[in-house]
């Protein structure tokens, strides 16, 4: 790790410490620079905006007889690496399940992330498999303990999530926090539990978590605003792939206009092209 890029980590790693912060996340060079420009003191990246990017699926439930097409680690590494490179700020990568159910797996996966320059990273208990849509507890404590481990081992400054989707898959709440819980204990800095989005369910997280929370917001409108997150307790609010969704909404939308009624009202309040380029030009 070069000199820049263990401050951007030590960065990362305070501001994990204390109060709370919004962490948006982006899904190219492009999208993250726009989110850094707005002063964001970190940016992290999207899955679902990575592999829509690609014209791919997300990582979601699929049928083992057929491909799911889902991105494979590589290409995830090689567009964290590509907007590491172009930041100022620190990025958190979202690693999936880490590519792999074994706890080796997710360790090399660990490792290709920091070597690639991201600050933080994820990693989910969501298997894909609908029969077991999330991985046996002990198996996803291991990876989380191997995780800590890659982390420990670079002896680098790095914040390891331990993300439960639990409540995504209709699980309980209790198994929610006992989930976050043995995460943390095997080596996560933050708990995620994602599906968590009314002001009881996080009141509740945050007094029983042994340590800081992220929720994600911006995936149904909801009411609850940063603000009301802070005083609830949340460390870090993150965005998910909303804001990737709400660009090709609008892409959509542009291009039914044009397809159905060849019209282009689509272009009114754009960005204007000197504005786009003065926010891209290089220092």
């Amino acid at each position: 790790m070069n000199i820049d890029s263990r401050e951007r980590a030590e960065r990362f790693v305070e501001l994990h410490r204390e109060g709370c912060f919004l962490l948006p996340n982006a899904w190219d060079v492009g999208s993250a620079r726009i989110l850094e420009s707005a002063g964001f003191p970190a940016v992290a990246t999207t899955s679902a905006g990575i592999a829509f990017s690609l014209g791919r699926p997300d990582h979601d439930f699929h049928d083992e007889k057929t491909s799911d097409g889902r991105i494979d680690r590589d290409t995830t590494i090689r567009r964290v690496r590509e907007i590491a490179d172009e930041l100022r700020v620190p990025l958190s990568a979202d690693l999936e399940d880490g590519f792999g159910e074994a706890p080796e797996t997710v360790a090399e996966t660990i490792s290709m992330t920091r070597a690639a320059g991201a600050a933080g990273g994820n990693i989910e208990d969501f298997t894909g498999d609908r029969a077991r849509p999330l991985y046996e507890e002990s198996l996803a404590v291991d990876r989380v303990r191997a995780a800590r481990a890659a982390v420990d081992a670079a002896d680098d400054p790095f914040v390891l999530v331990g993300r439960t989707d639990v409540l995504l898959v209709g699980g309980s709440l209790d198994e929610a926090v006992r989930r976050a819980n043995a995460y943390l204990a095997a080596g996560a800095d933050c708990a995620f539990v994602p599906g968590a989005a009314d002001a009881e369910t996080i009141g509740t997280l945050v007094r029983e978590l042994d340590g800081p929370l992220n929720v994600v917001m911006g995936l149904t409108g909801n009411a609850l605003a940063l603000d009301d997150l802070r005083e609830l307790g949340v460390r870090r609010v993150t965005v998910g792939g909303s804001i990737a969704r709400a660009m090709y909404r609008h892409l959509l939308d542009a291009a039914r206009e044009l397809a159905d009624r060849g019209t282009f009202s689509y272009a009114d309040g754009q960005l204007a092209q000197t504005d786009l380029n003065d926010l891209f030009r290089q220092d």
